[in-house]
């Protein structure tokens, strides 16, 4: 696969299942109550350690599987389910409100550790985009021009996180509610389809061998 397709491929995969236009509403939630330059340092904190996270799942999730005896069709297989569970929930409108009260009940406890968790995990680096970075890893098989490639998606997808944090509200007033509920409605669609794709891939690969 040509690397300018991959990294394509990538980077959509990442927007898709991180949703920021999603996660923009509970950025505003969970920041309302601070000022410009507060929520700046937390949107940048928690979009570095998402960064950490995916890049570290990229650079060493294969290895890690391996040493837990998991196959990467297995793993196709698994992360598609998990892809499509997400997906299901987003176009039944459940994940938003699931995320939500995630953030609340975190911010309740940990209110000076918000960049890290809710933001960073399980919101914008969640199982979903753990387990599509993961994926995209496989495809690239351990060439390093490839995974390269797959740092740098993650980093683009990472960066429009950071700047939809930073316009949340000023999107939040453009979509609406109605656009924001269609945007994810359609965000899903959109990852059922890939979901389908990884199963397919897990299920052709465990036939293979």
């Amino acid at each position: 696969m040509p690397a300018l397709d991959y990294l394509a491929s990538a980077f959509v995969t990442l927007i898709v299942v991180v949703e920021p236009l999603g996660l923009a509403p509970i950025f505003l939630a969970a920041t309302w109550a601070l000022d410009q330059h507060s929520r700046t340092r937390i949107a940048a904190r928690a979009c570095l350690f998402a960064f950490l996270i995916l890049a570290g799942a990229a650079l060493v999730g294969a290895r890690l599987l391996a040493a837990l005896g998991v196959s990467l069709p297995a793993f196709r297989i698994a992360g598609g389910l998990l892809l499509f569970s997400i997906a299901s929930e987003m176009v039944l409108g459940l994940r938003m409100d699931r995320e939500a009260q995630t953030a609340e009940q975190a911010l309740s406890e940990h209110v000076e550790h918000i960049a890290a968790f809710p933001l960073a995990i399980p919101l914008t680096a969640g199982p979903g985009a753990i387990a599509a970075t993961l994926l995209l890893a496989d495809r690239a098989q351990g060439d390093p021009m490839m995974v390269a490639t797959l740092i740098v998606a993650i980093a683009a997808a990472i960066l429009l996180c950071f700047f939809v944090y930073m316009a949340a509200a000023s999107a939040r007033r453009f979509l609406g509610a109605s656009g924001n509920v269609l945007a994810a409605k359609l965000f899903g669609v959109l990852l059922a389809a890939l979901a389908v794709q990884f199963v397919a891939d897990g299920v052709r690969a465990l036939l293979a061998s």
